[in-house]
Order: structure tokens, then sequence, then C-alpha cells
């Protein structure tokens, strides 16, 4: 042990702060490093109160709609009567899915009341049609939320699927037309993708495929489930060292590199997953990968704040690997951002309590 670090040892005894730098650390995490990660119900209660602010918040409102004709200038509430709040149409829907999964994991939070009116206003019957109805009516947004709303679409349908509840069924079975619809359409969709699209945004093809090969696996869809195991070998079976350290991107809330690993570690068998990211990340199983949090200079912008949402989702990635290393890299990047959900800003409000709490699932697993 150097002078130095004995110094450091000696600050933080004589200071008693528990969250001291080291020389080991990225500059700026010390902030939230102490954040304990653990969903109890205090961390449900702060969480909970985000998508429950913003589910039945129209505006702002982000919208990819293509306009057909002049009757398609409608209000967002009008196009999607359930998921017009939380900015835009995917995190409407994620957004439902939390209070969803905070339902269930959590059946004594004080809001569970006024949790399930808003999702029993939302998931309607009549609301659920027409959102199927709007993928459907105008050729133009047949690709509307390709793949990553579609995902989180099946996400929350596997999520209310799973749930031993009177209301979860009937949302269910209001939402089975729309999620069988988007089941098929990735079942359209994937033979024709010639190449994945390894983004760290919306539209990566990994994440997509992830989260609905979940629901597929859940619900026996095999005719999904197949497609997905094909597609997916299709495009990341023969993937070799993966430039881990390129990323992030500055936009990034996905990671290119760990969402692939997290779809091919569904797909593959334990013995092909082992070969195969040995040869895609080879420092994966060692002490020598280096995965420092990603750092957010303004919360208040909408595209620098995704690095929030990085750090979330990398967690979840690393969580769902069996080490122990990892799962430290998790918990690193988990209290980096934990303490900056609640800020203020939409930007953030409105989507990255879905992250963590997605997070705080694979942690659970």
């Amino acid at each position: 042990m150097n002078s130095y670090q004995l110094f450091l040892i000696f600050i933080c005894l004589v200071g008693g702060l528990t969250g001291c730098i080291t020389e080991n650390d990225t500059p700026g995490t010390s902030l939230n490093q102490n954040y304990e990660i653990s969903l109890d119900l205090e961390e449900a209660r702060r969480l909970a109160s985000l998508p429950m602010a913003c589910i039945d918040q129209a505006f702002p409102y982000k919208s990819g709609h293509v306009l057909a004709d002049s009757q398609d200038l409608l209000l967002p509430i009008e196009h999607h009567p359930a998921f017009y709040g939380c900015f835009d149409w995917h995190s409407a829907v994620h957004g439902h899915w939390s209070l969803v999964y905070l339902l269930k994991e959590f059946p004594e939070l004080d809001s569970s009341g006024l949790i399930r009116k808003k999702l029993a206003e939302n998931l309607t019957a009549e609301k659920l049609s027409s959102e199927l109805s709007y993928f459907t009516r105008n050729k133009f947004n047949k690709s509307f939320e390709r793949t990553y709303g579609w995902a989180w679409l099946l996400k929350l349908q596997e999520e209310l699927l799973s749930w031993d509840d009177a209301d979860a069924r009937q949302w269910a079975s209001n939402m089975q037309d729309l999620a069988q619809y988007i089941s098929r359409a990735y079942i359209d969709y994937l033979p024709k993708l010639v190449y994945p699209i390894r983004v760290g945004e919306h539209s990566n093809t990994a994440f997509g495929l992830s989260l609905a090969y979940d629901y597929a696996m859940a619900t026996s869809d095999t005719a999904l489930s197949h497609s997905i195991e094909n597609n997916a070998r299709r495009f990341y079976l023969n993937d070799e060292t993966c430039p881990l350290n390129w990323e992030p991107s500055g936009y990034d809330f996905l990671s290119p590199c760990l969402q692939e690993l997290d779809i091919m570690r569904k797909v593959l068998s334990d013995e092909e997953f082992k070969s195969w990211s040995r040869a895609f990340l080879p420092d994966l199983q060692s002490r020598s990968l280096i995965l420092e949090p990603a750092e957010v200079s303004d919360r208040t912008d909408g595209k620098l704040v995704h690095l929030d949402g990085l750090n979330f989702s990398r967690a979840w990635c690393l969580y769902s690997v069996d080490n122990a290393y990892l799962n430290e890299l998790a918990d690193k990047h988990m209290a980096f951002s934990l303490g900056n959900i609640i800020d203020g800003n939409y930007t953030g409000q409105h989507w990255l309590a879905s992250f963590a709490l997605y997070a705080y699932k694979c942690k659970k697993r």
C-alpha cells in the first residue's frame, strides 16, 4: 500500500466519509456511491410516483406518427387512448409496466388503489382495440415503434399474464389481440431484416429481441420464440471481440455489446454461450473487464440524459450473467444514477423509473 492510499484511508476514517473516492473510482461517482441497491417499499413508493405522474399527462408529447391525410390530424390521446401520456407511446407503455410490476411486488403500496384506478381507466377493451387499429388503418404506421415499443408492449402483457390477480386477468384479456398482433409483426419483420441494427437507442435489434423472447417463452408462443432464436443466431453467432471500449456514444441508453450478450445468453445453451461469450467479450469472465458508469452533463437535455438510462440497462445485462464481479459492476452503475431519477426534469423523469425497475427485476432473478 503506497502513501497516497494510506492518506485516503486516513481522510475517510477521520471525516467519516463512507463514500470516499479511491484511485479506481471514476470522477463524479461519489455523489450516489452509497445508494443502497435494494427495491424495498420506500424505493417502490419513490419510483411509482414517476409513472403515476405521467401516464395521464398528455403534453408535452413526441409523436412518431406519419400523416397519410388530413384525417390523421388528431391529438395523441385520440390516436392512443390507452398510451397517450409520458411524452411518447413507448414510455407510456413501460410506465404502465412499471406500475403493474410494482403492484405485484408491493401490494401494500399506499397508492395501490389509485394505481389500479388509473390502469383500469386506460387498459379497457375499447381503448386497446383503438390502439390495435392504429397499426392497421394507416399503412405508413405499420412500422410504428418497431421494435422498441413493440418489446415493451409484450413485456407489459407478460407481466399481466404472470400475475394472479382478477384485475390483471381482465387487463391481459383486453390486451391479448394487440399482443398477438405485435407477435405476428415480429415474425413477419425479422426475416426481412438482413442486418441487425447495432445502435444504442430505440431501434437496437438485440434489445427488441430480448424482451420479446421473454414474452414468447412465458406464454409458450413457439412461433415467436423460434423466429427470435433463428434470427438471433443469424445476426450474432459469428460476432467476435465486440468493441466495448467504443461505448458509450453520446446519446446511448442501451449498450450495443451488452444487449447482444443479453439476447444470446437467452437463446444459446449454457455451453454454447460460454464458448460464444469468450470470443465475443474475452474479458467478460475476468476482473479485467473495465466499464465505468456513463456521466451526464445536463439532465435537462432529453438526449444527454439517455446516459442515465444506459447505466441502468448495462446493469440489467450484467446482473443476468452469473458472475460476482459483473454484479459489482452492475451495482456501481445503478448507484451512479439512482439518486438522479427524481430531479424535477420531465426529460428523464418520464422514463427512467422503468429502466431502474427492470434492472432491479434482473438483479432479483
